[in-house]
């Protein structure tokens, strides 16, 4: 159709350079011939003539100008007009000019688009990586050899909806915090047993989360924020000894747990991370404690008490 097109358009500009060229006269008998031609084969025409869009277009390009030039009404153009009516005509022309402001115009200026490969392979590392942001996806493009900037990345996240990484990927889930630092996580807490007497004991023990291994600090019948510190100040001892240090230590919030206890753990490089409260389900080392059931025999010293033996 194209092709079509610019063929019509050479025909016209052909022909106004031919009928520049021509006298008034000759103009004239040209005119007169066309027209006896065009009613003949109007007379002989059993059916209505069917033009394509092309033919349309130039059709209704012409009859403008010539409405415009000469200032005829539709009445005088009916005259020229055989084929079709001068009504018909006009209308293709408001629809040419309805379809102008309805294409979609290509923005020449400006920055040119981003390439479908770089933007899909934004979206990939932005859902795969939710904790990256704007910054860290731009080296990691950089590594693999693309250049985008920050601002070009936050307008294709937003294009397609996806948040920003503080908001995207929240905050690093207690089950995520077991999962990938067990091996540097060490938790504390109590649990009674009650004697033959009806007296009750409190254990105080440490319970690492990547082997389960208890550690029995130990047990009284009055624990108080000074034994539990001296009892912790003792076991820290011990863990000098061990391969992986620890990092974290997680209690609830006892008041046995005196400031002198947290000071003594951060002295020697370790975070307290306090369960909240009324979270069950922050003591995830619970059902570690629970599947060890003291045995043996409990003998009483003093205030100090001793536990044969635990049993995983």
């Amino acid at each position: 159709m194209g092709w079509y097109i610019l063929a019509q358009v050479l025909t016209i500009l052909i022909s106004i350079v031919r009928i520049g060229r021509m006298s008034e006269q000759e103009k004239d008998l040209e005119i007169l011939i066309l027209r006896q031609q065009l009613a003949i084969l109007q007379r002989k025409q059993e059916k209505p003539v069917k033009t394509n869009r092309a033919e349309k277009m130039m059709l209704a390009i012409l009859t403008t100008k010539l409405k415009a030039v000469t200032r005829w009404s539709t009445g005088q153009l009916r005259s020229i007009l055989r084929i079709v009516q001068p009504e018909t005509v006009l209308g293709w022309h408001r629809d040419l000019v309805r379809r102008k402001w309805s294409y979609a115009h290509r923005n020449k200026g400006g920055r040119p688009k981003m390439a479908q490969e770089l933007e899909r392979l934004i979206l990939r590392l932005a859902r795969e990586n939710p904790r990256w942001g704007y910054g860290k996806i731009e080296g990691e493009l950089l590594k693999l050899g693309y250049g985008a900037s920050r601002t070009a990345i936050r307008n294709v996240l937003k294009r397609h909806s996806i948040v920003p990484a503080p908001v995207r990927s929240g905050s690093i889930g207690w089950r995520r915090l077991m999962t990938h630092y067990k091996e540097q996580i060490l938790a504390c807490d109590f649990f009674t047993v009650e004697t033959i007497r009806l007296k009750t004991l409190y254990v105080f023990f440490f319970i690492e989360l990547a082997t389960r291994r208890i550690h029995l600090a130990g047990i009284t019948a009055n624990p108080d924020g000074f034994w539990v510190t001296q009892q912790a100040r003792q076991l820290i001892w011990r863990f000098d000894e061990k391969e992986t240090p620890t990092r974290f230590l997680i209690r609830d919030n006892d008041r046995k747990y005196t400031q002198a206890f947290d000071t003594l753990f951060r002295s020697e490089g370790v975070h307290i991370i306090l369960i909240p409260y009324q979270a069950p389900n922050a003591k995830d080392y619970d059902s570690y404690c629970t599947s060890f059931v003291p045995t043996g025999n409990i003998s009483a010293s003093g205030n100090r008490r001793r536990v044969d033996s635990f049993r995983p």
